[in-house]
């Protein structure tokens, strides 16, 4: 029987093995996630015969839960993407919100977007309406950058149907209560979203971008919003765009409605139709039928293209996924959990622990979604001695491990160079701008994390 410290040490072993190859060597975190497995898996002893089957249980279990789940989420954003409904929303948010607080309009089209729409594609799709709106308003290009990249980044790491945050709610055991953990990720992303708007509106207004004035005149700045737009056949309405996101929390909000106790809406047909809507995996393919609308055409091009694209881009998430599910199986087949759990336990930090391991590994390798699947694999074991094995607790454990995984955004990651890129940023300002928001945005959120818990739990 290894000792508690030597324990610990084969656990930060696998953790710092992660971090090195997928940071230095640049090892696809898959990869990197089983080879961990295998690591800790040897290092502690585990009979040899059990070493597979305890892999393939992690990985194939976790999958089961959200694999459909994933891959509908990714087949909407990409609809929505290439549809033009992603601008239809930010034109309709810019309608009510932009003329007067262009910089906030950026911050919720961004909050919005990336719900469905990866963080790093969002910018991209915005980034075009981003610079004319800029140009329009005389506003500064960095202010506006900033708040538009927060405003992503927010929804990114905390509200589903983004993969990180259902990754991480399966393994804690909560996908089922899907819609608890969407509400909870609105609530602390608001103020995280916010938290970006005013770091940017207050202290990135000093920072210039070269060439920021002669970039494009008045008359060209209309005609780069035109451009956005005619670079699609025919912009779909508001309420085709929205529906794919909003529909399906409606549906999981009436399927939880119907599950009370109370039985609100009796015991027959329209509970059972409701509580089989409210079903995550049901509500999702309901989201991706309803996105059809948006499709130009039913042809090869969307049918298949447009879909498969999507389903490629689910297929790396659903990989590390499971990879983070067989290195959490493994953990909790040795006695590194029990340890760990006890150790933890008595430091009484609860909540704060998952951000703290969260935002280690974000701010050492990069990726928001990496940090959120091996967080969530090595606290979900020993969820119990820190307390927090009730569905709300479990829910703001996710938002913790969001937190973290938003802190911060630097110059290993990659939505960093998006943002630097598309705004024209240097690598100096990107840093003093949108790595010190990201570090806001993640104390931020982990403070009103800390305030729910010590009201709801």
């Amino acid at each position: 029987m290894l000792e508690g410290p030597i324990l610990l040490g084969v656990l930060l072993l696998g953790i710092l093995f992660i971090v090195f190859t997928t940071s230095k060597f640049k090892l696809h975190p898959f990869l990197a996630l089983i080879f961990a497995a295998y690591l800790i898996a040897f290092s502690v002893k585990m009979p040899l015969n059990q070493i597979g089957a305890t892999i393939n249980a992690g990985f194939g279990g976790t999958l089961t839960g959200i694999g459909i789940v994933i891959i509908a989420g990714t087949i909407i954003g990409t609809i929505l993407e290439k549809s033009g409904a992603a601008i239809t929303m930010a034109e309709t948010i810019l309608k009510y919100v932009g003329k007067k607080r262009p910089a906030l309009a950026m911050n919720l089209i961004g909050f919005i977007v990336s719900i469905p729409v990866f963080c790093d594609s969002g910018y991209v799709i915005l980034s075009s309406l981003n610079k004319s709106l800029a140009k329009r308003t005389k506003n500064s290009l960095v202010v506006m950058s900033v708040a538009l990249a927060t405003g992503l980044f927010a929804t990114h790491t905390l509200v589903p149907p983004t993969p990180g945050p259902i990754a991480a709610a399966e393994q804690l055991g909560i996908v089922d209560n899907l819609l608890i953990v969407i509400l909870f990720g609105l609530l602390c992303a608001i103020p995280a979203t916010l938290a970006g708007y005013f770091y940017a509106v207050k202290f990135c207004n000093k920072y210039k971008i070269a060439n920021e004035e002669s970039e494009i005149d008045q008359s060209e700045s209309l005609e780069v919003a035109a451009t956005i737009e005619h670079s699609f056949e025919k912009l779909p309405s508001p309420l085709l765009a929205f529906s794919p996101i909003v529909l399906p929390i409606i549906l999981l909000t009436l399927g939880s409605i119907a599950n009370l106790p109370m039985a609100p809406f009796g015991e027959g047909t329209l509970k059972t139709i409701l509580a089989f809507l409210g079903v995550p995996v049901n509500a999702l393919i309901i989201g991706v039928l309803s996105s059809f609308a948006l499709l130009p055409n039913f042809k090869e091009e969307t049918l298949t293209g447009w879909i498969g694209e999507g389903v490629k881009g689910a297929a790396v998430i659903i990989m590390i996924t499971g990879a983070g599910g067989a290195l959490g199986q493994v953990l909790r087949a040795t006695p590194i959990t029990a340890y760990l759990g006890e150790t933890l336990s008595n430091l009484n930090i609860g909540i704060f622990v998952p951000f703290i391991i969260a935002a280690a590994l974000k701010t050492a390798q990069g990726s928001s979604t990496v940090a959120l699947v091996t967080t969530a694999a090595i606290i979900a074991p020993i969820i119990e001695p820190l307390g927090l094995t009730t569905t709300i607790a479990k829910a703001l454990t996710v938002m913790s491990i969001g937190a973290g995984a938003m802190t911060v955004s630097h110059a290993n990651d990659s939505y960093f160079w998006v943002v630097a890129q598309f705004s024209g940023m240097d690598v100096k300002t990107a840093y003093k701008t949108q790595t010190v928001a990201t570090l806001l945005q993640g104390l931020v959120t982990i403070s009103v994390v800390w305030v729910l818990s010590l009201i709801l739990i």
